[in-house]
């Protein structure tokens, strides 16, 4: 008899638990408090969106969005190293950014390190579970700058 009353009771209170609590991730959270820099860098004042993503790294050390933001100011003014850093500082609060992935692969593959390149495509690959083209597309063409013999040997096949 007591169940009759208990497990409605149960039902509502986890309805109100799950209806109340903050579904929002950590990074949908800091796009929201992060709007004027992400704008700033939108409209391309990359100098001025260094600065408030600088600012609040000063303020947050362990925003993922503001590192990665940091390091797509940092590649826009060409500073390659700078932006590689702050990539990997991102990965390291969040490793399932795949445009991040994508980037840091990007600079490896202008610095001619492939490997480091085929490892960052390849997690790109895997975090957008294959639905990211360009990674694809980019993990394919270091593989084979890293594996010629079995391009060559496809071609001898046909």
């Amino acid at each position: 008899m007591d169940a009759i009353f208990v497990v409605p009771l149960i039902l509502t209170l986890f309805f109100l638990h799950y209806y109340f609590t903050d579904h929002d991730t950590v990074i949908d959270k800091d796009r929201k408090r992060f709007a004027d820099g992400i704008s700033l860098f939108e409209a391309g004042n990359y100098t001025d969106a260094y600065t408030y993503f600088d600012q609040k790294l000063k303020e947050n050390r362990k925003s993922a969005l503001a590192y990665e933001y940091r390091g797509k100011c940092n590649l826009k003014d060409g500073n390659l190293y700078s932006a590689l850093y702050d990539f990997t500082e991102a990965l390291s609060f969040d490793n399932t950014l795949v445009d991040v992935h994508l980037e840091k692969g990007k600079i490896h593959y202008q610095l001619q390190e492939f490997n480091e390149a085929f490892l960052s495509f390849d997690k790109a690959v895997w975090f957008s579970r294959g639905g990211n083209a360009e990674a694809l597309e980019l993990r394919t063409n270091v593989y084979r700058k890293l594996h010629p013999s079995v391009e060559t040997e496809k071609e001898r096949n046909s």
